[in-house]
């Protein structure tokens, strides 16, 4: 278990006069490292003793407040494409480093992301939850920041929870002036132009009384856009303190000069600080602050500059990080419930700490967020690959004990382009379906096989042929012209066990009978015209349709900027429509109804129900998008109901809480929209919906993806980018994805879930769907028959690791193994207090009687990031000014 610490500010002293500058020395440090061994164990020693200085400098450092830590997560998260689930434990892993390697002295006071384009209100919240006192960031929409300076409100209170009491997500927030960089003309390194300070009077380039001056009208220009007498200023930017005696050197000379006018009565002096230090005066200034209650989303730096490309930039990376969160989850709890015998069982050493450093990096804001050149996109991908491999081994050893199965384990990683090459050719092979959440789960699974008709124990298996997409996606990696699909179930935290075996060609499948939800479809066109609730009687025209973008190339009259991977600027409000007609091909089985459609060579759909579903499956397949055009392509899907939206719709915050928005509005200041369609797109991480006081119609989403509701009525979600061009953000290179599967062009395939229900009760639907398309079930494969490693007399086919099922308002969010002997459990309450009559309700829960292989011996509650005592977690208290604060929320 964490060790107590103290609790307390760090001390922070300065001179007390009108205007206090204070100058914060930081370098944004992006991905990078110089790895080389030498031969000679001389030298190596060396370096080892210089690092163990370096160290215990860095601890006195800290100790005597020269040194702070700020933010300390793995890695400066993205804010818009991740899950709040894989941020905490981002989060939780760095804090853990400094807590163990600095002690009390390393633990962050202050959140720091002061590049992220755009940010969440679930990050604040969760801040908030780790103990923090304050956050500082650096980009804001350029109509927002004009209105704050001029209104003075650039640092605010932000309540980033409807659910959570006050003070609770309550976080102090401030806006920096230069973003991460200094004021123009005082960059000091190697990389930098501006002259340094020249103080010999004998010099012709003596320059002190011209930097003094423009630091002074700079200092004081500032001061008229914030509310105290302090202000900061950031000394640094990418790649800085590479010659950090260079900005040293001339801050001290800065400093000295500056201070030294105080004589000459300027009220302006100047400080080395650090973040936490200049929030403790901010606190002690005793003032209220606006409050602020929506979200800093969508980001633009121009009129026609949104940064809302990178919602679904890179979406093969995007769902693979889902993935990867999910299996790396299960890889936590299967460590956990398998105890020692997991790391080191039948098939080797397994660990899940390298996937939790490779999921930790995914999380940064130019990792996940899809804004790397496409090498790096494929060394995150690399490293998840890995990470997953080492996961594999402690998986098996883990199932094998508690199965009593040491057969060799089989891990289909390509079963949504239906490939597995045991269930292809083998005619009897069982298989391992564990759930991550801790309740009950009925899933659909899709095996390919060669067969015919198959027997599947304990489930109704039905054979259906390979769809021509399948058979183009997956580029000759597998063989099979069959799908056998059927529903398995499997307790909360636990597994069930189903063998499969060929059989002779069994009767023809009947149709599945639906109990829940009808989609129709207009015979003339192939495209789906309604939605009905078969249980609550809606219906709802509903019409679907694959349309794009074309890209901006930056040849404009308006403006200079093309699409890339950070902005989405379409060149026309009008998107193309594809095609108005599907080719349609229909499937009935006992278990699935599909329509496949057909739309381009390159767009194609599944649409499905499985019996006994409360949601629409929609599976899409998207590319090579064509680029004959020279400019590229930004692929939507549209779906246009019947349902009166008065230009509302719905989107989630990181897959927690759900916020309102509106088009061509933000609430906190009169927006000039001028990119009328990606002005009016927000990320959506796993859920949008639009509604009305009869009908809502909820997608819920298998990755992060971004997208809008431009028209009444519509809902519109991006799938696919294509770009031809660089957006001048940094990247480098067009967005544009090949590899050796797909070198004319990357083809993706995801899957949206639609639900139709009653404004009052569709938490309760779409709720537990996200969450398991966020964890999904791990499926396992033997060959042959089950044989145990042991004198058992029969294979256990099932297992739970609880006694009873957790509550539907309840997510096991973490089981980890913490040390030897303790774990790290997160336990929390998911939904929203007005989303849901019943399940917003206050649950109990009872740990002693949660666990089935666990005894529970204590309990100490942590913070949210695990890094410090709650009962021990002291925050500074804000005031917030009357009369502000906006509707942004559910409701």
């Amino acid at each position: 278990m964490l060790k107590g610490h103290q609790t307390g500010h760090l001390p922070c002293t300065s001179l007390h006069l009108p205007l206090r500058v204070d100058v914060f020395s930081a370098s944004l440090a992006e991905e990078g490292a110089a790895e080389g061994a030498s031969e000679r164990k001389q030298m190596r020693r060396e370096a080892e003793e210089k690092q163990q200085r370096k160290k215990q400098q860095r601890k006195q450092m800290r100790k005597e407040s020269r040194l702070e830590f700020v933010n300390g997560g793995w890695c400066m998260s993205d804010e818009a494409a991740t899950h709040y689930s894989a941020v905490i434990d981002q989060m939780t892993i760095g804090l853990r480093f400094l807590n163990e390697t600095f002690g009390a002295c390393g633990r962050p006071r202050v959140a720091w992301h002061i590049d992220p384009f755009g940010h969440a209100r679930e990050h604040a919240s969760m801040f908030a939850q780790m103990g923090f006192d304050g956050f500082f960031f650096g980009r804001l929409d350029y109509q927002d920041r004009a209105r704050r300076m001029r209104d003075k409100e650039q640092e605010l209170l932000w309540r980033a929870s409807d659910s959570l009491t006050p003070p609770m997500a309550d976080l102090f927030t401030g806006i920096l002036p230069n973003g991460y960089n200094p004021p123009e003309g005082f960059c000091w390194d190697q990389l930098c132009s501006d002259p340094p300070i020249r103080d010999d009077p004998d010099l012709e380039d003596y320059n002190v009384d011209d930097v003094v001056g423009r630091f002074l009208v700079i200092a004081n220009s500032q001061s008229t856009v914030y509310k105290t007498n302090h202000i900061i200023m950031t000394m640094g930017s990418d790649f800085q303190y590479e010659n950090a005696n260079l900005w040293y050197k001339n801050l001290d000379k800065l400093i000295h000069y500056v201070n030294a006018q105080q004589a000459n009565g300027s009220k302006v002096n100047v400080l080395y600080s650090t973040p936490s230090c200049y929030l403790q005066e901010l606190h002690r200034a005793n003032l209220t602050w606006p409050l602020k209650t929506d979200d800093f989303f969508p980001y633009a730096d121009d009129a026609h500059d949104f940064w809302t490309g990178y919602f679904t930039s890179r979406p093969a990376l995007k769902r693979y990080e889902r993935i990867s969160n999910s299996n790396l989850q299960t890889c936590n709890q299967l460590e956990v419930l398998g105890g020692l015998t997991s790391r080191k069982g039948p098939f080797g050493e397994g660990d899940s700490q390298t996937m939790k450093k490779a999921m930790a990096v995914a999380q940064h804001h130019d990792a996940v967020s899809g804004t790397e050149k496409q090498h790096v996109a494929n060394d995150y991908a690399r490293k998840l690959a890995n990470g997953w491999q080492h996961c594999q081994v402690l998986v098996s050893n883990s199932l094998a004990a508690l199965s009593g199965l040491s057969a060799e384990r089989i891990y289909c990683d390509n079963l949504n382009v239906s490939v597995c090459h045991l269930t292809e050719s083998s005619k009897k092979f069982s298989v391992n379906v564990y759930n991550p959440l801790a309740r009950p789960v009925t899933w659909p699974v899709r095996l390919p096989v060669n067969g015919t008709a198959y027997s599947v124990s304990d489930a109704s298996g039905k054979v259906v042929h390979v769809s021509q997409a399948t058979h183009e996606v997956r580029r000759q990696r597998g063989f099979a012209v069959n799908e056998l699909v059927f529903q398995v179930q499997a307790p909360p935290l636990g597994y069930t066990t189903y063998t499969v075996a060929l059989i002779q060609d069994g009767p023809p499948p009947a149709p599945a009978q639906q109990r829940f939800l009808q989609v129709t479809f207009d015979h003339e066109t192939g495209l789906i015209s309604s939605l009905n609730n078969l249980e609550t009687k809606q219906s709802i025209k509903l019409t679907q349709n694959f349309y794009w973008y074309n890209a901006s190339d930056g040849n404009n009259v308006a403006s200079r900027q093309p699409s890339g991977a950070y902005i989405f600027r379409p060149n026309s409000s009008t998107p193309v429509i594809i095609s108005q007609t599907a080719k349609t091909e229909i499937i009935k089985t006992s278990v699935v109804q599909e329509v496949r459609q057909w739309f381009a060579p390159w767009v194609s759909q599944v649409v499905r129900l499985y019996a006994d579903s409360r949601a629409l499956e929609l599976e899409w397949t998207v590319g090579p998008v064509p680029i004959d055009d020279s400019v590229g392509k930004e692929v939507i899907t549209r779906l246009d109901t019947s349902i009166k939206t008065a230009e509302y719709f719905y989107t989630d915050s990181n897959g927690r809480e759900v916020l309102q928005r509106k088009k061509d509005f933000r609430p906190t200041w009169n927006l000039k929209q001028s990119e009328p369609i990606a002005g009016n797109y927000y990320p959506i991480n796993s859920r949008a919906y639009i509604k009305d006081d009869v009908d809502q119609l909820t997608v819920v989403t298998d990755r992060s993806q971004g997208g809008g509701s431009i028209q009444n009525g519509s809902l519109e979600i991006m799938l696919h980018r294509r770009l031809l061009h660089d957006d001048f953000r940094g990247v480098g290179e067009p967005l544009n994805e090949i590899s050796g599967i797909f070198p004319d062009g990357l083809v993706v395939r995801g899957r949206l879930l639609l639900t139709l229900d009653p404004p009052q009760t569709a938490a309760d639907t779409h709720r537990p769907l996200a969450e398991g398309m966020v964890l999904q079930p791990l499926l396992t494969f033997t060959d042959g028959d089950l044989k145990p490693n042991t004198q058992l007399e029969a294979v256990p086919v099932r297992f739970s690791g609880l006694l009873a099922a957790l509550p539907p308002a309840v997510h096991l969010l973490t089981l980890s193994q913490w040390d030897e002997d303790s774990v790290l459990l997160r336990l929390e309450h998911q939904y929203q207090s007005s989303e849901s009559k019943v399940s917003s309700q206050p649950v109990t829960v009872n740990l002693q009687k949660l666990f089935s292989t666990l005894e529970v011996l204590g309990v100490a509650e942590l913070n949210l990031s695990a890094n410090q005592w709650k009962d021990e977690m002291k925050r500074f208290d804000w005031t917030p000014e009357k009369g502000t604060g906006h509707q942004c929320c559910v409701s």
